[in-house]
């Protein structure tokens, strides 16, 4: 006997559909930095796409989101970053150089947070 396809058919009621929440803040290094230091960057140390210095860091939703950091317009590794969500004084981002690694003063840091809202039509 040959093989036959089966294609199921499923009626469905309703969809869902995925609709990202792109934020991006940037900010320039002060100062040189160099093998093994940390950068801290605040919520406060940021501008946010408008030019504004922003109230807070968005919350990752743990299933539904994830954030980048360029450095110097280059996507970096995910395991030299430390990201905390929250208002001024408590959101920030940490950076912790690698081996051999520097970042000149004046440097831009991006961080761009994508979180996806699922959403039933």
């Amino acid at each position: 006997m040959g093989l036959k396809i089966i294609k199921p058919t499923y009626e469905m009621g309703s969809k869902v559909v995925t609709a990202p929440v792109v934020t991006r803040f940037f900010h320039q290094t002060l100062e040189e930095k160099q093998a093994g230091d940390t950068i801290k960057v605040d919520v406060s140390d940021f501008l946010d796409d408008t030019g504004e210095t922003p109230d807070e860091l968005p919350e990752l939703n743990m299933s539904n989101s994830y954030f980048n950091v360029y450095i110097n317009g280059m996507l970096q590794m995910e395991d030299n970053f430390a990201y905390t969500a929250g208002e001024a004084g408590i959101g920030n981002l940490l950076i912790t150089l690698p081996e051999e690694s520097h970042i000149a003063s004046g440097t831009p840091i991006i961080l761009e947070v994508i979180n996806y809202e699922p959403v039933v039509e």
